[in-house]
């Protein structure tokens, strides 16, 4: 073969392994689309047991065919205090085993099916109006893409392995420090232990790699796999980065123990006198290196935690307030996942503009200095928190997502700025409870009775708004009772203003007095209509119109 032949049989191996990551990722993505919500709440359903992590790492990881994005979800999880360390050491673990399922895929020969796969599933892409259907239609296409790019590399591969340069390098594998660090590097660089042995698994089958060269490249590659996670815990919590470490003390006992195995014991006998084939063999030893090590090493959880804490030492300085709690940039890995979390960061801003309200009041009535000093530190908060996540959800919202997540992402963007809007009327109000404070001002009883009576409604329909808005889910009675407490908020607003005139007409009350509490009066109502907003956020077709809100208080 020229020089000019070798190159050209490199590129077009080059192409097989491009279309094969293409595969891969397309496959993969399209599963998670399909899964799901389901696939959130699984993970949601998390418990403090160990197995039932494990469990719950082998399910999603077959689902998402990457158990690179799912340590890393985790650490990013740990990270925002969603998950303890033991709880994602149980799944990352588990994690281990589920990435097998494609190796297990590769091995069956059906690459002459590969371009029908990707034939079926273009189609359904292209000309289906469903979502779903699309979503089936990307697996079938990745699924066809993987194999097909799969056989690519494979068929131009082979003719390379007959080279003298190319044996000399498979040769010097099979040395085992060698193996390994080549294992670890490869699945660095490809950023999927899936991938990596995949590639492995087509030089198999080319004829380039027979198994006592590859074991020990497949040991490597389980530590390589850790490196994304490594990275992505740079600069996280004390917590998220014992988590990597855990994870890299874990692949490191697995593949010290795997490699003890092969030199000491017929371990590649036993494998090779199973099948002849060279891919489903290199599938075997990732599969039983991976539940092995698995089962023998997951009791053992406390005591690599534990040991993980001693070499991370120290505990996390108190971080600032001005930060994303349940959301960052690891989880725009998986939407699905991201969509759940940056709901709990909303819900939280939420809970966050309530207290600011709740406090502003308390500072107003009974005029407590201390209490307009915390609703300005909330205040900043609240600002931080609306442009946080409105950033965050411009980059989810360029994601693919499911139609109901998409849905939910087009209304979180007025929510969020209602929410911060709330925040902003209760700084007014603290300021006016300053200037009463400043001025030494005093409101009549009748006017205290009635901002009561008004707070106590605006109160009421903010923890109304903010529970439809945390149950997403249509439920008539309280779209009517936020209705109805909005249009008495608003009759109320008019009576009370009209009253308080004849009250300055009377001279019970002063004109500093009139103005601060017809300002105050405003911005209840205006907070009351902000919340409206929040509730029905998720069905804005909806919300009953000013009449209708009247006639349900009649």
């Amino acid at each position: 073969m020229t020089i000019n032949q070798t190159i050209m049989q490199i590129i077009i191996a080059l192409g097989g392994l491009g279309l094969f990551l293409y595969g891969m990722r397309l496959m993969g993505e399209g599963l998670e689309l399909a899964a799901g919500s389901n696939l959130r709440s699984l993970l949601e359903k998390l418990t403090t047991n160990r197995f039932l992590g494990a469990l719950v790492g082998i399910v999603v990881t077959a689902i998402i065919q990457s158990s690179t994005a799912v340590s890393v979800m985790c650490v990013g999880f740990v990270n925002a205090s969603i998950m303890t360390l033991n709880q994602a050491m149980g799944v990352i673990m588990g994690a281990t085993i589920g990435t097998t399922v494609t190796s297990v895929l590769l091995s069956i020969q059906i690459s002459d099916y590969a371009p029908i796969a990707i034939f079926i599933g273009a189609i359904m892409v292209m000309l289906s109006k469903k979502n779903n259907t699309k979503y089936f239609g990307q697996i079938i296409a990745g699924f066809g893409i993987l194999f097909y790019g799969m056989s690519t590399m494979s068929e131009h591969l082979e003719p390379l392995a007959q080279s003298e340069f190319f044996s000399n390098i498979i040769t010097s594998v099979s040395n085992p420090f060698i193996g390994i660090i080549f294992g670890i590097a490869f699945a660095a660089i490809l950023q999927s232990s899936s991938a990596a042995v995949g590639v492995l698994q087509a030089l198999g089958a080319a004829g380039a790699l027979l198994l006592p060269n590859a074991v020990y490249m497949v040991y490597g590659i389980h530590i390589g796999a850790c490196v994304t996670a490594v990275i992505s815990a740079l600069g996280a919590t004390k917590a998220a980065q014992r988590t990597a470490f855990s994870y890299v003390l874990f692949t490191v006992l697995g593949t010290v123990m795997f490699t003890g195995i092969s030199l000491f014991t017929p371990f590649h006998s036993f494998i090779e006198s199973v099948t002849d084939s060279v891919p489903f063999q290199i599938s075997l030893v990732h599969i039983i290196s991976s539940i092995v090590a698995t089962l023998v090493i997951l009791p053992a959880e406390g005591f690599i935690v534990k040991l993980s804490t001693i070499v991370i030492s120290g505990n996390d300085e108190e971080m600032e307030a001005c930060r994303l709690r349940y959301v960052d940039e690891r989880m725009l890995k998986t939407p699905p996942f991201a969509v759940s979390q940056v709901t709990k960061e909303i819900e939280r801003m939420g809970a966050i503009a309530k207290k600011n309200f709740s406090k502003s009041m308390i500072a107003f009535l009974e005029k407590d200095a201390e209490k307009i000093k915390e609703v300005e530190q909330n205040e900043e908060v609240l600002d931080y928190l609306n442009m946080a996540i409105t950033n965050y959800l411009v980059k989810l919202n360029g994601l693919n997502l499911e139609d109901s997540d998409r849905l939910k992402i087009g209304s979180y963007y007025h929510v969020v700025s209602d929410m911060e809007r709330i925040g902003d009327h209760a700084e007014n109000i603290t300021e006016l409870a300053q200037m009463l404070i400043s001025k030494d001002e005093t409101l009549s009883e009748e006017a205290l009775l009635e901002i009561k009576s008004m707070s106590s409604l605006v109160d009421s329909i903010i923890d109304d708004s903010l529970i439809m808005f945390e149950d997403s889910h249509y439920d008539k009675k309280m779209i009517d009772l936020v209705s109805s407490i909005e249009q008495e908020i608003d009759d109320k607003t008019v009576d009370y203003k009209n009253t308080h005139i004849e009250r300055l007409s009377n001279g019970i009350c002063n004109a500093t007095v009139g103005t601060l509490y017809m300002e105050l009066l405003t911005n209840l109502e205006r907070i009351a209509d902000h919340s409206t907003n929040i509730a029905f956020s998720m069905y804005p077709d909806q919300r009953a119109s000013k009449s209708e809100s009247a006639a349900l208080i009649g």
